[in-house]
């Protein structure tokens, strides 16, 4: 590794230029997907941030000797704009002007673009092979990482320790979920499934760990056979303190490196291997195909059986809501108070005074764990950037004229929480009750819709935006995502967005629904609950709220609001208050009765 002293992005580039060159490259593809393909990464694996500057939980750069092209989607254009700004970067939209066709049309006759490829995906893959072929530019698998090749100081990877998740709360155990793979195993024909998600191992083996900030559960791999033999990549450290008694006597435990050598010594000629295109290494299936067995590209199987929540993993989430909405109903109490009385002392709160104070609450809760995902604590203009995060030395005042929106969740005993609310003292900017009033409208057509089973998440986002489409407004992130069982905040395959989800919504699903407006440097608006679905007597689906929180209704314009839409606020309060009425502090009682349309 150099000595070089390393100060910040451009010495980064450069030094990954070098290493490019003596590899004998001209670009890099710099995905922020670890081996895992997930959301959320250790610090040992924040590459792209290391190289950039991006910090993002999205997001691929392609690095050439000349330029430093970014991709994102729309939530991060704003925070791309402030993290990699000047000469050295280019902007782009991931999904209207995808890394691919950037590389098809920049690279030269005959590049050598080089990758690594149990950060690249099977569909990733492909996508660039497709580019890079009319220019007879070739796709170099790198055996090690560049990157971590120019990473003096670059963390250790994560080791937390694993610890059984138990029956009480999972409701169905490991034995009985590898009933229902093999039985899937057998009806594609396969003859193993390989598996590299971490919430979907977790999940299978009724284990959680802490490799990763706000995700309880460990990176590991998995391989399981049609004959049900389960063989479990992990490494042996975070395992210590773990009762291997807890899982059933055919899982075999190897080393997390082990796997792919562990797949060219058991798959021959012959054999099917079920890979889910999206979510893997693109390393597996070459290893998969090098071996003369065939792929069978689909969704994992276990993503799809665990996105439908049995009955005791719903009523842990509900009962966690519970002890989450009395947090939420405590910190909007707090707020509304702190807020005018710190700004007339001349001491204004700040965003991670209140991202602080959320945290307290919830601590205060029984079951409560750690944070499901870095809240987002923003006022004023930082609000319109979706995913923005205050730090101790980037930071804004919350002030009485200025609206504050806070998204925010936890993981607990039972369950994962998640939810967002906006936040007036008062002054509001023009035009800002008339987004909130469309947004709030937006939230309840989803809200209250019946839908037919069979439908997906993309046949109905456009019932959520019509409020917000009626007055030329939009925003630019999904309506709803699924979330986990004390897993993973964000969980698929169930979304609703505008993009294709070919995924039926089907009882047990648990989203949210989370509609907002932002205009930039000025407010952003989002109101968030998760819901899950239910199946109604007349074979219509609908969706049962679970988030109780109060819905701040300062900035509603009364006059604009149907019968129907009164009515749900008032119901929907009501309800907050008769079930956290026993767990909140007089104050906070007080204040959701006489500030939410309850009394």
């Amino acid at each position: 590794m150099p000595d070089t002293a390393f100060t910040g992005p451009a010495q980064h580039i450069a030094a990954l230029r070098d290493e490019m060159a003596k590899r004998g490259l001209d670009a890099f593809i710099l995905p922020r997907y670890d081996a895992h393909q997930g959301e959320y990464v250790a610090p040992h694996d924040r590459r792209l941030a290391f190289v950039t500057g991006f910090t993002g939980s999205a997001g691929v750069a392609i690095v050439t000797q000349d330029i430093v092209a970014v991709f994102v989607d729309g939530r991060y254009s704003v925070q791309l704009g402030n993290e990699c700004s000047g000469p050295l970067f280019s902007h782009h939209h991931l999904f209207d002007d995808p890394p691919e066709d950037w590389l098809g049309k920049t690279a030269g006759q005959g590049w050598r673009v080089g990758y690594d490829p149990m950060h690249v995906p099977p569909a990733w893959f492909d996508r660039f092979k497709a580019a890079c072929d009319p220019i007879e530019a070739a796709l170099i698998a790198q055996s090690d990482n560049p990157v971590d090749a120019v990473w003096p100081d670059q963390p250790a990877p994560p080791a937390a320790q694993i610890t059984e998740f138990p029956l009480q709360f999972a409701g169905k155990s490991c034995a009985e979920k590898c009933n229902d793979l093999v039985a899937h195993l057998k009806q594609a024909e396969a003859d193993f499934i390989v598996d590299t998600q971490p919430d979907n191992i977790a999940w299978f083996l009724n284990v959680r760990g802490g490799d990763v900030d706000f995700n309880p559960m460990p990176h590991s791999f998995l391989l399981v056979s049609k004959n049900g033999d389960i063989t479990w990549f992990v490494n042996a450290e975070k395992l210590r303190d773990f009762d291997r008694s807890s899982l059933p006597e055919n899982v075999e435990i190897l080393a997390q490196r082990a796997l792919l050598p562990t797949l060219g010594k058991r798959i021959t000629a012959g054999h099917k291997v079920l890979i889910d295109p999206d979510f893997s290494p693109v390393a597996v299936r070459q290893v998969v195909e090098g071996a003369g067995a065939s792929v069978l590209s689909e969704c994992s199987n276990l993503t799809l059986t665990k996105a439908h929540k049995n009955p005791t993993e719903i009523e842990g989430l509900r009962a966690c809501h519970i002890q989450d909405g009395v947090a939420w109903t405590e910190f909007s109490a707090w707020l509304a108070q702190e807020v005018p009385d710190r700004a007339a002392a001349g001491n204004p709160l700040t965003e991670r005074e209140a991202e602080d104070k959320i945290l307290e609450f919830r601590k205060a809760r029984p079951g409560f764990l750690s944070e499901s995902f870095n809240s987002i604590s923003a006022a004023a203009g930082n609000a319109a950037m979706c995913h923005y995060a205050a730090t101790p030395d980037r930071y804004a005042l919350i002030l009485p004229e200025n609206p504050y929106l806070l998204d925010s969740g936890g993981q607990y005993d039972t369950g994962t929480t998640d939810a967002t609310r906006s936040f007036s003292f008062g002054q509001r900017p023009e035009g800002y009750d008339r987004a909130y009033t469309a947004v709030f409208k937006a939230f309840y057509a989803l809200a209250t819709l019946r839908f037919p089973q069979g439908t997906q998440g993309h046949h109905i986002d456009a019932i959520c935006r019509r409020p917000l489409w009626d007055l030329g407004l939009d925003y630019d992130h999904g309506t709803g995502h699924g979330i986990g069982h004390r897993l993973s905040v964000h969980e698929h395959p169930q979304r609703i967005g505008k993009p294709v989800s070919p995924v039926d919504l089907a009882p047990g699903m648990v989203l949210s629904i989370e509609p907002g407006y932002y205009k930039a440097d000025h407010y952003g608006i989002r109101i968030e609950n998760l819901f899950d679905i239910v199946l109604e007597d007349d074979g219509f689906m609908s969706f049962r709220n679970m988030t109780f929180a109060p819905i701040q209704t300062d900035m509603l314009i009364m006059d604009a609001l149907t019968v129907g839409e009164r009515v749900w606020l008032e119901t929907y309060h009501k309800k907050v208050a008769y079930e956290l009425s026993p767990y909140l502090s007089d104050q906070a009682k007080t204040w959701l009765l006489s500030k939410s349309n309850v009394a």
